[in-house]
């Protein structure tokens, strides 16, 4: 069976940093899309960024553009999602997805998900 767990989330000040970290097991994510997605309280599930299987296209929602960044290390089964310069506003727990060949912003598009890490940005 599929694994996604993602780790790294936390309590962070208000223009702080935090990178967010995904590991897949018994799944190799080497030619696969990853994206990341988050929902805060009471709100949709909404895509953050995604990025192609070597790591060479990258997409983002806007409102994160210049402050998140999504990596990749094939090598150790494993995705990034640097976020800077946070505000309370991406509070959130953040999701990470796989199965799709290529970026795409559709949860319907992800057919593997991890259970999400939450990122809360206070003062």
């Amino acid at each position: 069976q599929v694994e996604l767990v993602e780790s790294g989330g936390g309590l962070v000040q208000p223009g702080g940093s935090l990178r967010l970290s995904c590991e897949a097991s018994r799944f190799a994510l080497d030619y696969y899309a990853i994206g990341w997605f988050r929902q805060a309280p009471g709100q949709e599930r909404e895509f953050v960024g995604s990025i192609g299987w070597n790591g060479a296209n990258t997409y983002y929602l806007d409102s994160v553009k210049g402050r998140f960044t999504i990596s990749r290390d094939n090598a150790k089964n494993t995705v990034y999602l640097q976020m800077n310069s946070l505000n309370p506003d991406d509070t959130a727990v953040y999701y990470c997805a796989t199965g799709s060949l290529t970026i795409a912003t559709q949860i319907d598009s992800y057919a593997y998900w991890g259970q999400g890490t939450q990122v809360t940005v206070s003062s």
